[in-house]
């Protein structure tokens, strides 16, 4: 079989990276900026302990989308959206070593001087190949772990980000095509909006005041409109019709996703504490409320009771608590999830959806599912001045002002991205490849064993 000049150029490129990384000097704690850097006394162990549970619980995450995922698709597309979810465990992992990382917690690079700088993303050299990140803590971003942790921690989130936007072009992206985009939206949208929200000095955290305890804008909002953005550059699928293969895949990547958002939401007070706790339950209630009211509601509408309608809203709960987590009470998040589920469920069975063919829902899962989650946190997080129930009418303000900003950035930016993207390899599979399914045609694999491997000749 020909090779084609797009794999040897990946090849090359994944060779020169890992190779760079044999001969890249290793930085010892003597050349550390100490201002920057506390003592390894400052480690708190309880806390390290759990943030390495948490790690682990939002690594599992990504595996539990690809079968949340997986089950809903055809069957002739079930591995080629299971591996799209699954191959970000590689590719964003990489890219957050070498440089993703330092354009999100890097040397700020912005406007301004003294208390009124603020920062749009972090110097690409900073921490390059994870220059200056090791056991010591960082006193501005993690000062009780080791720098390290709080490094993988963060990485976790990178790569679920763009997992989730798959579901929106699912059956019908070329797979190396897929590769070059998250790659690029990692690059250009993710660890950008990451610095500007989560890092001290970052423009949307510092002058915005945007309260995101874990991601409901960072990762939420991001991947819901790049989803949106795909779904328009790509275009409907031939066929969009489909009745999902597995359902109990959908369950079981569901309860895998509600296990994993535990080290998501809680794991993001970056301690063993009363926050960590608040937020681990303020999540499972959420969750909880959003399940029931989505099925209730489903009925309501004439719909029966569903297994899928029943996971979705459950993810949904997640979702919308998701920024708000450690900021609001157990009873206020029933409410996030209740009124979260039912915007959500009518966005996904309103009429103008149908126009956009978003396979699996995702901006009317994710994308309106992280709106409203920013729009409650503005309203009732803690605090004096915090929301608008606490009379931070200005917070308030300055938030919607802030939606409006990350929804054009994301979805234009992405939109940017794809086009590229286009430029460079054709993001749509052919028509004859989309009829035989992503899992023959892209991976010469196939759940149904009658199903013989294509070989020659090759689709693209």
């Amino acid at each position: 079989m020909k090779i084609e000049k797009r794999w040897i150029i990946s090849f090359i490129m994944i060779s020169v990276v890992c190779t760079i990384g044999a001969f890249w000097p290793t930085v010892t704690e003597n050349n550390y900026v100490l201002s920057e850097f506390g003592t390894i006394d400052h480690i708190v162990p309880a806390d390290v302990a759990w943030m390495l549970t948490s790690s682990c619980l939002v690594l599992i995450m990504t595996p539990g989308l690809s079968f949340f995922y997986g089950g809903m698709v055809g069957k002739k597309n079930v591995i080629s959206t299971m591996l799209q979810s699954f191959i970000c465990l590689g590719v964003v992992t990489l890219l957050w070593v070498v440089v993703a990382f330092s354009l999100a917690f890097g040397e700020p690079v912005g406007f301004g001087s003294g208390d009124h700088f603020y920062s749009f993303f972090g110097n690409p050299t900073t921490f390059a190949f994870m220059d200056y990140v090791g056991v010591l803590p960082h006193k501005q971003l993690a000062n009780t772990i080791p720098f390290m942790l709080f490094a993988l921690f963060q990485m976790k989130f990178a790569i679920i980000c763009p997992a989730i936007i798959t579901g929106s072009f699912a059956e019908r992206v070329r797979f190396i095509s897929y590769l070059v985009f998250i790659s690029l939206f990692t690059i250009f949208i993710y660890a950008p909006l990451c610095h500007a929200v989560w890092y001290p000095t970052g423009v949307l955290g510092s002058y915005f005041g945007v309260k995101d305890f874990a991601g409901g804008t960072v990762v939420h909002m991001s991947s819901g409109f790049a989803a949106l953005a795909g779904v328009i550059v790509l275009g409907k699928r031939k066929n969009s019709q489909h009745i999902p293969t597995n359902i109990p895949f959908v369950l079981l990547g569901t309860g895998m996703l509600w296990f994993g958002w535990f080290g998501f939401n809680a794991g993001s007070a970056l301690a063993a504490n009363g926050t960590a706790a608040m937020a681990f339950a303020t999540t499972t209630t959420s969750s909880a409320a959003a399940m029931l009211t989505w099925i209730f509601f489903d009925r309501m509408n004439g719909r029966k009771v569903s297994a899928l309608g029943a996971c979705i809203g459950a993810v949904v709960g997640l979702v919308a608590i998701t920024p708000a987590a450690g900021f609001v009470s157990v009873p206020e998040s029933m409410f996030f999830g209740f009124i979260t589920a039912l915007v959500s469920n009518t966005a996904v069975n309103c009429k103008y959806s149908k126009k956009f063919d978003d396979t699996l829902d995702v901006f009317a899962c994710h994308g309106v599912g992280g709106i409203m989650g920013m729009i409650l946190t503005a309203i009732f997080a803690h605090g004096e001045d915090a929301s608008l129930l606490h009379g931070g009418w200005n917070v308030f303000g300055h938030h919607m002002m802030a939606l409006v900003l990350v929804s054009i950035f994301t979805f234009f930016g992405a939109y940017f991205l794809f086009k590229v993207t286009n430029f460079i390899i054709p993001l749509r599979v052919s028509e004859e490849s989309e009829h035989i399914g992503l899992d023959l045609s892209q991976h010469d694999e196939s759940l149904d064993p009658k199903l013989k491997p294509i070989t020659e000749p090759h689709y693209g």
